[in-house]
């Protein structure tokens, strides 16, 4: 009886390698690093929010696209760096970054009211926090969101505005509800669960391409107004020069104007800083 077993446990073992060993396999033959690489000198992981397009999400093959993860990518590929997307829990960002989980934070990252937090990169875009609300809602301003629910993403620089220089406008309306990711807002914007939806503008634009731009529209007012850059933990100047000087090639070389031309569409970049 032991013997058998023992015989049984081998071939469960055995399984269990070859099915680890095709998997990843499987994962190098389509190219996806998420995830599969050592973080050592030659790799680049990149914590991102994978619910936030045009920046960073899953196209429809399920491969995390967006426009600063193609950044990452151009600088990875100059420096003979393998890049690792990391999709985040937004709210854990700070703790995967102080542990070594992630070498960045690279996603439509605010630096306003964050300045000390991080060791910085220099500002790439130029960015604003709207509202969207249904084309039919008849909100035609913010002064109209007064006693309607309001939706914004927890840890969000809309959900910094409201709370900080717009509260008077926030105290305004029915509720200020934070939510985990900007589809669910959508979601329930569409639905009618909330009347509005405070966002970036890139990630609005994205939204109402997809879902319909006779359908939504975006309040001629904006909340505020920002600039993005990359987040390395406090300290990591090394690794910060290196990305920053290969960036600034790309701007001088053009590169990132063209890489933001594959989302022109959806809004990306609200503008370039250089």
């Amino acid at each position: 009886m032991n013997k058998k077993i023992g015989i049984i446990l081998g071939i469960a073992l055995l399984a269990f390698l070859v099915i680890g060993c095709s998997s990843a396999g499987f994962l190098d033959f389509l190219g996806d690093n998420s995830g599969n690489a050592t973080n050592d000198d030659n790799t680049l992981v990149v914590g991102f929010d994978a619910e936030f397009p045009p920046y960073g999400y899953k196209d429809d093959n399920g491969s995390y696209v967006g426009f600063d993860l193609d950044l990452a990518q151009e600088v990875c590929d100059r420096n003979n760096w393998t890049l690792v997307k990391q999709p985040i829990d937004w709210d854990a960002k700070d703790s995967e970054l102080d542990s070594g989980s992630i070498d960045c934070i690279w996603n439509g990252f605010t630096i306003n009211g964050r300045e000390n937090d991080y060791t910085w990169s220099e500002p790439y875009i130029d960015n604003k926090q709207v509202v969207v609300v249904k084309a039919d809602s008849g909100i035609n301003s913010l002064s109209d969101l007064k006693g309607k629910i309001v939706e914004t993403q927890k840890d969000s620089s809309a959900l910094a505005a409201l709370e900080g220089d717009q509260k008077d406008l926030a105290d305004t309306f029915q509720t200020l509800t934070q939510i985990a990711d900007y589809n669910t807002g959508f979601m329930d914007l569409e639905s009618g669960a909330c009347d509005a939806v405070a966002v970036d503008i890139g990630v609005a634009q994205y939204q109402i391409s997809q879902k319909g731009s006779d359908q939504y529209k975006i309040l001629d007012e904006e909340i505020s107004s920002e600039q993005y850059g990359i987040g390395f933990k406090k300290g990591n100047d090394q690794l910060k020069d290196q990305v920053q000087k290969t960036l600034d090639e790309m701007f001088e070389d053009g590169t990132v104007a063209k890489i933001a031309q594959k989302y022109d569409s959806f809004g990306v970049p609200g503008s370039l800083i250089k």
